[in-house]
């Protein structure tokens, strides 16, 4: 098994609109989105989570558990704040609804490892620090359906 760093091969994109209900982007629809990889300092969250239920019973003392339900993860990119353009402030503002796409391998038509998320901004705050560092901007979203994970990149020509 080949290993590999995340920075410098993963990409993350913000699409504004996938038709399919696979939520399979086709290459127009990711063409229309906007690549953040470059501006992006940290990223959180972009998960889901299950809530497993107890399922206790009379003939043991230990306490099995059952699959429950999936939650996503509180997910949030932290961007670096432009010092001429506000293009993260006017993209990404609140109440923007849309897919971030994960291309965890790169953006190579073929590729494993593509996760799709759709989103909508509900926040978008700037960062005000006293530190000696870069101006930042984070962005909260909210996961608003189940998640495509480990699709396949389309063909992009």
């Amino acid at each position: 098994m080949a290993r590999f760093n995340r920075k410098g091969t993963t990409k993350i994109h913000f699409l504004p609109a996938i038709a399919a209900g696979t939520l399979i982007p086709t290459a127009a629809e990711i063409t229309a989105g906007t690549d953040y990889t470059a501006n992006i300092n940290a990223i959180d969250g972009w998960s889901l989570e299950n809530q497993p239920i107890d399922t206790p019973d009379m003939a043991s003392t230990f306490v099995s558990k059952i699959g429950g339900d999936d939650t996503a993860a509180d997910s949030s990119l932290t961007f670096y704040e432009d010092s001429t353009a506000d293009d993260v402030e006017t993209e990404l503002a609140k109440g923007t609804s849309g897919y971030v796409v994960i291309f965890s391998k790169g953006l190579t038509t073929g590729a494993k490892g593509m996760d799709v998320f759709p989103v909508t901004v509900v926040s978008n705050s700037k960062a005000y620090t006293t530190d000696n560092e870069a101006a930042k901007i984070t962005v909260q979203f909210t996961i608003t359906a189940r998640p495509l994970f480990n699709g396949t990149v389309p063909t992009l020509t």
